[in-house]
């Protein structure tokens, strides 16, 4: 199982971080170790003073697929989740002045905790999927699927141009405007419509 995340999906978000808009899905990925299930805290590394959020509809495949066209991709996913791309910006800012990989920022151990998944029949339309973030019972990001620069299927047929997707892989599609940091004792609550998904308090 494989972690892919695209980068920047958000016109807004991109700008907020002075990106450029990509003129194409940016990828990087992460390892399963990454991930933190079942509302398990996330630790605060000592490598990073800077940890932020980035909340993140998050997509499982469900059969393997190669070179998908976009026409087809919806049948390679059923489920529809929800999760957190923990990024530290301070390493992540100088892997960026340096032209080096984000890995060091965005791979490390239990970056990506994962919610619950729902059968995306629950939803009317994938294209207008609602889904914010609490901290300490307060809203900080807020987004809609409407927003992606690039949808589910864009993303699908794209990543699987490159990469053999297999079932059980999971792909965050991207964080809206709003990012910012956590600090020890933050209890963020993840939602996807009005139903909460994930919790993970920061210890």
């Amino acid at each position: 199982m494989k972690i892919i995340a695209i980068g920047r999906n958000y016109a807004e978000h991109a700008m907020e971080l002075n990106n450029p808009i990509p003129d194409e899905p940016v990828i990087f990925m992460k390892p399963d170790s990454a991930i933190i299930l079942k509302d398990q805290p996330f630790y605060y590394p000592d490598f990073s003073k800077d940890i932020h959020y980035e909340v993140e509809i998050v997509v499982k495949i469900s059969q393997m697929g190669k070179n998908i066209s976009k026409q087809f991709a919806y049948k390679y996913y059923e489920e529809i989740g929800i999760g957190i791309d923990f990024t530290a910006r301070d390493i992540q800012q100088k892997c960026k002045t340096k032209g080096l990989p984000w890995e060091l920022a965005k791979a490390f151990d239990g970056s990506a905790p994962l919610g619950r998944f729902m059968n995306k029949n629950n939803f009317d339309n994938l294209r207008n999927i609602n889904f914010h973030l609490d901290i300490n019972g307060k809203t900080v990001q807020n987004g809609n699927t409407s927003m992606m620069l690039y949808s589910i299927d864009d993303v699908i047929s794209f990543t699987s141009s490159r990469f053999t997707l297999k079932k059980g892989d999971i792909i965050f599609t991207g964080t809206p405007v709003g990012v910012g940091p956590v600090k020890i004792g933050d209890v963020l609550t993840a939602f996807v419509e009005d139903k909460q998904l994930l919790k993970v308090e920061i210890k």
